[in-house]
């Protein structure tokens, strides 16, 4: 089945150029466009797009906030938001994925890398492992954000000892044949222990699994150089 995706940018030559690019790929269409954030919001309850590419600073109605309304939306819980950003706003990158989005790119991202990263985040995955990325979760996602808090250790209870191993080597940057070579188990078991620990936490995908992790203190940040 076709990937649907939405383009929330302010930049319409950003956006022709992306849905060029996505509309080349017999996988994937572009469904909609939107120039702000208010207005990705309605378009996706329009569309029910599998991911909508966020740009964060939009005019009026940014794409954090946005973000955050889409994520809270029971009627969008199929939905998946990719950040585009640059490394100069990792704060709101990591407001972001605490708020539900899946992952980011860089705005200077290949086109390979681009249809690469959209596809690992329709599939359930997050985009999470780039070194910078590791740096940006330790820097920021252990603080709570302000007027909020960590999540208690307790909400990890359900989870058996092997989901817990699982989760924490996922929430290191770990890849599922990774995580298998270390356990000795195969991918499809760690697939598995993933997906039951995400149903138990209540989390979207793997971003929202790593960020539970860093939370309640299953995983701990290491300070960065």
């Amino acid at each position: 089945m076709s990937i649907r995706v939405l383009l929330a940018d302010d930049q319409a030559l950003l956006r022709a150029t992306f849905r060029i690019l996505i509309d080349s790929c017999p996988d994937m269409q572009v469904v909609a466009e939107a120039s702000d954030g208010a207005e990705a919001v309605e378009l996706a309850r329009a569309h029910r797009p599998d991911i909508v590419l966020m740009d964060i600073r939009m005019p009026g109605t940014d794409g954090l906030t946005a973000t955050s309304v889409l994520c809270a939306d029971p009627e969008l819980s199929a939905t998946r938001v990719l950040i585009l950003t640059t490394f100069e706003t990792e704060d709101y990158v990591a407001q972001a994925l605490r708020a539900g989005a899946s992952g980011f790119l860089g705005k200077d991202v290949t086109a390979d890398t681009l249809l690469s990263g959209l596809r690992t985040v329709a599939s359930g995955e997050a985009l999470l492992s780039p070194g910078a990325t590791r740096s940006l979760i330790t820097r920021f996602l252990t603080a709570p954000a302000p007027g909020t808090h960590l999540a208690p250790p307790e909400r990890l209870a359900d989870l058996t000892t092997r989901e817990r191993e699982v989760m924490a080597l996922a929430a290191e940057g770990r890849s599922n044949a990774e995580i298998a070579d270390d356990l000795t188990v195969s991918p499809l078991t760690v697939r598995t222990h993933i997906h039951r620990a995400m149903t138990k936490l209540g989390a979207r995908d793997r971003a929202q699994l790593v960020v539970i992790a860093y939370q309640t203190g299953l995983v701990r940040a290491v300070p960065p150089r």
